[in-house]
């Protein structure tokens, strides 16, 4: 049987989940996993519901708006895999993690292409079928490379855009055409450092602990709603090249774990904060 899923954000209120799942009861679906969570601090409900059945997906989404409080939000997904096209400059590794995952299908999500400012990944990306487009940012501003992009995104119509160290600032503007779909990996170290050579920085400070962040793009850099992190212990030891290589590996997992948790729809957007179902 074809599997589906309810989400739905509102306003919190006696007797919600009873009436969402009598909807589906009375659709003859079986629930096979649900998931809620109220924020007393704000009042609001969030519910993932995963059912299987034959459905009539508008008549379903009607009848649970009517038994929900004005202001809700309703959202029917398939289990299908997400559409994505990969961004990325010249580090592979992220890159060709995502593509051994969608090799053997782990990700819920079918890669349709990967767009580079740069050519050295094409044979990478050219191992495992899939095409690739070197969009060159030499000698372009930011708006017409940034125009060349979209242009070649435009043929793919993908669900959701990955930054897999795209080592390039997107602007407003562009963000604003996938808003909440996009999504970003970067490393994390306590304390901070910005600039260039950020593990050399890492090295020299005597750091400890290094991790990754994956995160929706936002207007801001590196502001959005977080959806995954980690981090892993490093010592004395360690040269800079070994942090590098540990925070490569972080950064890849992390990424992957985010993208999972994304296409099987277990993430909801509550201002700049996600609430995660995993």
């Amino acid at each position: 049987m074809p599997t589906h899923i309810l989400l739905i954000d509102c306003p919190d209120e006696t007797g919600l989940v009873h009436r969402i799942t009598g909807v589906l009861c009375r659709h003859d679906c079986n629930i096979v996993a649900n998931s809620e969570f109220v924020d007393r601090d704000k009042g609001h409900f969030f519910m993932r519901t995963e059912f299987s059945g034959e459905i009539d997906a508008g008549a379903i989404e009607r009848e649970v708006r009517a038994v929900l409080p004005g202001g809700s939000a309703i959202r029917m997904a398939d289990d299908v895999p997400r559409r994505v096209v990969v961004l990325a400059t010249t580090e592979p590794h992220c890159l060709g993690d995502l593509l051994i995952r969608h090799e053997y299908g782990e990700l819920n999500s079918k890669i349709v292409a990967v767009i580079s400012n740069h050519a050295e990944l094409g044979g990478l990306v050219g191992k495992f079928g899939l095409p690739f487009h070197h969009v060159s940012h030499e000698g372009l501003d930011r708006a017409a490379h940034e125009a060349a992009v979209l242009e070649t995104l435009g043929r793919y119509a993908p669900e959701y855009i990955v930054l897999a160290k795209y080592m390039r600032v997107l602007s407003p503007a562009f963000v604003e055409k996938y808003p909440q779909r996009i999504i970003n990996i970067h490393h994390s170290f306590l304390p901070a450092f910005a600039g260039a050579g950020p593990y050399r920085q890492a090295f020299e400070r005597g750091v400890k602990i290094i991790g990754a962040t994956a995160h929706y793009v936002n207007a801001g850099l590196d502001t959005g709603p977080i959806i995954a992190q980690d981090v892993i212990s490093v010592n004395h030891s360690h040269t800079a090249a070994d942090m590098a290589l540990a925070g490569r590996d972080v950064e890849k997992i992390v990424l992957a774990r985010a993208l999972k948790l994304v296409f099987e729809e277990r993430v909801f957007l509550s201002g700049n904060r996600t609430i995660i179902f995993e």
